[in-house]
């Protein structure tokens, strides 16, 4: 048995498809659903059964039969406000899961994230060895570095991987609500108004829409993660972006372009309780995963940004 939790969230649902092409259907997925419509990304999905997250523990307290658990379900809002919450659903829910798959010799692979460089003046670095250098300017995420930490104090690292997403965009991200990727803001103002609004630049070293970001395809993502899964000698914390950085600007004319369209940018204002906590470059070192094995393509930005434009997006946004 394999365990996706957020597993009908972006990544999550995704990586069950994957597992799907893969072979695999003896899957629990856990999420929790509520009012949200992200229920929509398992429709296509085979899966042999589905749990609340908070019904997970319990099942796990009568199952031993777990071959892996792919834990991508987390609060991934950067403007989450409500640190307990986020302590006890970041950190203390993954904390929990590693615990029980390491007393068990199960596969744990569990999302960090690229906000745990906070302003990205420490670098990018992914050895384990130098993380407690960084200083995560939101509380999400403190709370993905918070794990990651415990997970180096404790040894874990030697069994665990942990994969700091960067930029990741494509389909069954459609009911993230703010969260969505730029691609797909992108499309969506296309449609209606013909022009896409991006943020000014405020520091004098970037121009209006260049701020940067690693934007990494969700196809690629999963990859990774299948990769690893099939490869339990290989453990640790890792980058998981393509290593080259790309504006914005790039990423909405890609967009357009995807739709035969030229460009039409307006650069608007960013709020001024944004300004202090924006990342404006991002780029993940991605030599630790080669050095690991992974020897796979990353699609470029162009590539990737046109195939969800053309093949999920505009095709009323079908799922991955």
């Amino acid at each position: 048995m394999i365990i996706v939790t957020g597993g009908a969230g972006f990544i999550g649902s995704c990586m069950v498809s994957k597992l799907n092409q893969m072979g695999h259907d003896r899957i629990l997925v856990t999420d929790h659903l509520g009012t949200s419509d992200k229920w929509k990304n398992l429709r296509h999905l085979k899966f042999y059964d589905y749990l609340d997250r908070d019904q997970l523990f319990d099942f796990l307290g009568h199952h031993n039969q777990v071959q892996a658990i792919i834990h991508m379900g987390a609060c991934s809002a950067t403007t989450e406000r409500d640190a307990n919450y986020l302590m006890e659903n970041n950190y203390r829910y993954t904390k929990r899961l590693a615990e029980y798959c390491l007393a068990r010799d199960a596969r744990f692979i569990y999302a960090s994230s690229a906000a745990t460089y906070g302003d990205g003046n420490k670098g990018y670095s992914d050895d384990e060895s130098g993380i407690d250098r960084f200083e995560p300017m939101n509380m999400y995420g403190y709370s993905k570095h918070l794990f990651d930490l415990k997970a180096r104090a404790e040894g874990w690292f030697q069994n665990t991987v942990g994969l700091k997403f960067f930029n990741v965009y494509g389909p069954n991200e459609y009911f993230k609500g703010d969260m969505v990727s730029v691609v797909y803001k992108s499309f969506n103002q296309i449609k209606a108004d013909g022009k896409v609004k991006l943020f000014k630049s405020h520091r004098a070293n970037f121009e209006d829409g260049g701020q940067q970001r690693d934007f990494v395809y969700v196809k690629d993502v999963v990859n990774v993660m299948a990769w690893l899964l099939e490869n339990p000698q290989v453990n640790g914390l890792f980058n998981l972006g393509t290593g080259q950085a790309r504006n914005f600007r790039d990423l909405v004319s890609a967009a357009f372009h995807a739709l035969h369209l030229e460009p039409n940018i307006e650069y608007i204002d960013m709020p001024e309780h944004l300004r202090d906590r924006y990342q404006y470059f991002t780029q993940a070192d991605m030599q630790k995963l080669v050095d690991a094995g992974y020897n796979q393509p990353f699609h470029n930005l162009e590539d990737g940004v046109t195939d969800y434009v053309q093949n999920y997006l505009d095709q009323n946004f079908k799922a991955y």
